[in-house]
């Protein structure tokens, strides 16, 4: 498959799941949600006291997170999924300060779901929504997201390092002929 064919599959899968989860159709369960977490969407890059970017929230390869940055994006994930919609933070405030990890609400102990939080109607029995979707597509999207997300990543990774490879064997040609 071509870079440009994958990348049109990756959005197709993606359209298709934010269709899927703004449908409707698990507005009404009671024993399951789709709520979309937006704490990174207007997140900044985190500076260091100079001014520049702090590399210790990045791993070596400087695109993946370390084990701090890791740390900070699951408080922000787990502060998020507290928050309840309609009021959830968008971005996420690289301190690394554990004072910020928050504890569910002795009033509203759960994940906030549109549900709890006052959206949608919940006069609707479970039986009336049970058979929209079965419960086997979620499965199916989550994991075609996963293999697709991999093998992007795996082409991306291929392609850098024949690009790389084709850089140190031109050098190395250049260097025998001046001989």
């Amino acid at each position: 498959l071509s870079l440009l064919k994958m990348l049109a599959w990756l959005l197709f899968l993606i359209i298709f799941s934010l269709q899927l989860i703004s449908s409707g159709r698990y507005e009404q369960r009671e024993d399951f949600a789709v709520v979309i977490q937006p704490f990174f969407r207007n997140t900044l890059l985190p500076l260091d006291s100079m001014g520049k970017p702090d590399m210790s929230f990045f791993a070596a390869d400087c695109i993946h997170f370390s084990v701090r940055g890791y740390a900070e994006m699951a408080m922000a994930l787990w502060n998020n999924m507290l928050e309840p919609v309609g009021e959830k933070q968008t971005y996420n405030n690289f301190t690394y300060d554990r004072s910020k990890l928050r504890c569910p609400n002795p009033e509203k102990p759960f994940l906030s779901t549109g549900r709890n939080s006052g959206f949608g109607n919940s006069d609707l029995s479970l039986e009336e929504t049970e058979s929209s979707v079965p419960y086997w597509t979620v499965i199916v999207t989550a994991v075609a997201g996963v293999l697709v997300g991999s093998l992007l990543g795996w082409v991306v990774s291929r392609r850098r390092t024949k690009k790389h490879q084709r850089k140190a064997d031109t050098e190395n040609n250049i260097k025998i002929t001046s001989l």
